[in-house]
């Protein structure tokens, strides 16, 4: 029992989509250790169009059973995880906030106030990550990611996490739309933490091997706007051309010169390796300016919030 409790102000973005059968028991335990160490916090639940019951469950939960603010930000559309998380980080007014991507438990609940503890120390982000074996596809991303983007930190699994106000208005200032939250953390120049756990139970690990397209759609995203993977894919096809284009163009002076070849064949030959040459580097060249288009594209606010519902007491 925590008599002096912690003053700072906490709040806890959940992430909510089609999880009515698991939501309660979630926030009943977030919520049992949020009271125990602070004395003021607020909840979000970023309901992500979930078709099933997890609204009316989050409701009766707050309505019942909850003593702090409690906010359900009802998404207009399907938005994903990371429009989603923004929306409702964006509502936050916590010193600190907490990131819980889903509702799935596999740690020991003072995880939670530990990496708050560990933030204490100087660290403005600090995740939660399990020590068990990742997925495949988990650990062939995060190794093609590190290896072509220029991050201060290496990225990895996460569970949850917390994030100073410092943070998150530092990653405010250098993009107004976050379409990956943890590639600009991992830039945002300011010092990150991760505290490992084993895992208490494998909910997670069952959880992730549902499909969900927009995982892959998110992995994809990053990949094309935090790393230079494109345009070093475009290069080395050029350069693939080059070779392919001295070498057909060799074989073909020399049917000229030793052979009889059919007429018009070495200059059909010439122009089109000329031409599949130009196309390769005309197309690194468009890849390139697209890259930095992208990065102001993406500088808008694109979530949308068909309503919030606060309940408090």
């Amino acid at each position: 029992m925590v008599n002096d409790k912690e003053k700072n102000f906490i709040s806890a973005v959940v992430y909510v989509r089609n999880c009515e059968k698991t939501i309660r028991n979630f926030l009943s335990k977030v919520n049992d250790t949020l009271s125990k160490t602070f004395a003021k916090y607020e909840i979000i639940c970023v309901n992500d169009a979930s078709y099933d019951g997890s609204a009316e469950v989050i409701k009766e939960f707050g309505n019942s059973s909850l003593s702090c603010p409690l906010s359900i930000v009802n998404m207009g559309v399907y938005q994903g995880l990371e429009m989603s998380m923004n929306a409702g980080v964006d509502l936050s007014i916590g010193d600190f906030v907490y990131e819980f991507d889903s509702d799935v438990i596999d740690y020991d609940l003072s995880v939670i106030t530990d990496i708050y503890y560990r933030s204490l120390k100087g660290y403005d982000i600090v995740a939660a990550a399990n020590n068990s074996k990742k997925r495949l596809s988990s650990r062939l991303f995060y190794r093609l990611y590190n290896h072509s983007a220029k991050t201060q930190y290496k990225l990895a699994t996460e569970s949850f996490r917390i994030l100073s106000r410092r943070a998150i208005n530092r990653v405010h200032a250098l993009s107004k739309t976050i379409p990956y939250r943890k590639a600009l953390y991992a830039n945002c120049g300011l010092k990150i933490d991760t505290l490992h756990y084993d895992a208490i139970n494998d909910l997670r690990s069952r959880r992730d091997n549902i499909n969900d397209d927009s995982r892959y759609e998110t992995a994809l995203d990053s990949l094309i706007l935090f790393t230079n993977i494109g345009y070093r894919a475009s290069m080395i096809l050029t350069f693939v051309m080059i070779f392919a284009t001295v070498g057909i163009g060799i074989y073909t002076l020399l049917v000229f010169a030793l052979g009889h070849p059919v007429p018009g064949f070495t200059t059909m030959m010439l122009v089109i390796t000329g031409s599949f040459f130009g196309v390769f580097a005309i197309l690194t060249i468009i890849i390139k300016y697209l890259s930095l288009l992208v990065s102001l594209v993406f500088k808008k606010q694109r979530y949308l919030i068909e309503s919030i519902e606060k309940i408090s007491k």
